[in-house]
């Protein structure tokens, strides 16, 4: 990712967290975090905790992410002041009332009992903005990706009608299509790894493969447009997920699995070679040094196991229920 990138990602997960953006420029974003935000980013537990039993408003983190810092020191550069006459002020105690006199200028702040003896008085509070670095590879970033990849695992989203005459304003119906991305990984000695796109329409079972590449031409929004209804679901969750399982089975199954024999003899081959040397070494050592040596032995042959006997792995990556235009899908079909 560069900083274009990182910079358009930020912000879209800002944006979608209803933080308060407090001011942007490209080297970086100073922001007021939301309450949900806050609960995710900032690690306060005990303050949240707090905050539900006594129900106190709450006061979220501010925060400065530095997206490009490089930029961000040009930025912060100081530039060379200008010289101005000062004019020195009069002495105090020499006017008619002993505290500056005639000498004060009018309008001037009474002088403070603080003032008179402890000097210069602050009246402004200045409060720190935490920065970080939100650069590929930082703490902070890796954060809002981990954040992203655990509340962004499902979606719920409808198909954007196109904003042209009677095509808009006509009524839209919507079939429901749920899908699942797969990863499959072949892995023995060495690994491979697929990714499957599936996704069933509730209504009527049809399953297509490729479904995420489909979705990327579509305008996509999770509100649920005017005058619009969604058919009604013949098919449960569950079934749908079995039905899409089911087909993945089927699909991994066609394949050539000459690998697995291959890996399988590679397995082979690497067990007896520990055995043996195992075996020499139980044959030669003493009696109350084999009990050690067989523990070895198993551990040793276990990593041998992991490592290069053959097998399949699936896991869910993500998944969603789209609904899309009926009309759309019947017209393409």
């Amino acid at each position: 990712m560069n900083k274009r990138n990182i910079h358009s990602f930020v912000m879209r997960f800002l944006e979608a967290y209803d933080c308060q953006i407090l001011e942007k420029t490209p080297a970086s974003v100073t922001v007021k975090l939301s309450p949900e935000a806050d609960r995710e980013m900032t690690g306060r537990p005990y303050y949240w905790s707090f905050i539900e039993r006594t129900g106190a408003a709450a006061e979220t983190m501010t925060y400065k992410f530095v997206i490009d810092p490089e930029q961000m020191k040009l930025e912060t550069k100081p530039k060379p002041a200008a010289i101005t006459a000062v004019q020195s002020p009069p002495p105090t105690g020499y006017g008619p009332s002993g505290t500056g006199g005639a000498g004060a200028p009018a309008g001037s702040a009474p002088d403070s009992i603080l003032g008179r003896y402890f000097g210069f008085v602050p009246t402004t509070i200045t409060t720190r903005v935490p920065q970080d670095d939100v650069t590929f590879g930082s703490r902070r970033l890796d954060q809002i990706f981990g954040i992203v990849r655990e509340r962004g695992r499902f979606i719920h989203v409808f198909e954007e009608p196109f904003p042209t005459g009677a095509t808009y304003h006509a009524s839209l119906v919507y079939n429901t299509w749920l899908c699942v991305n797969y990863k499959v990984e072949l892995l023995c000695d060495r690994k491979r790894t697929e990714i499957h796109s599936l996704a069933i329409q509730l209504g009527t079972g049809e399953i297509r493969e490729h479904f995420h590449k489909q979705m990327l031409t579509k305008s996509l929004s999770p509100k649920l447009p005017a005058n619009s209804h969604i058919l009604p679901d013949t098919i449960s969750i569950p079934k749908a997920i079995n039905a899409l399982e089911m087909m993945l089975e089927r699909k991994v199954s066609t394949y050539d699995h000459r690998w697995a024999d291959e890996a399988n003899a590679r397995h082979r081959s690497e067990i007896d070679r520990v055995e043996g040397y195992y075996n020499g070494l139980l044959l030669a050592a003493e009696p109350d040094k084999r009990d050690e040596i067989e523990i070895q032995c198993r551990n040793r042959l276990e990593e041998i196991d992991w490592q290069h006997k053959p097998r399949i792995a699936v896991s869910v990556i993500n998944g969603g229920l789209f609904h899309l235009n009926a009309s759309r899908i019947a017209s393409r079909n």
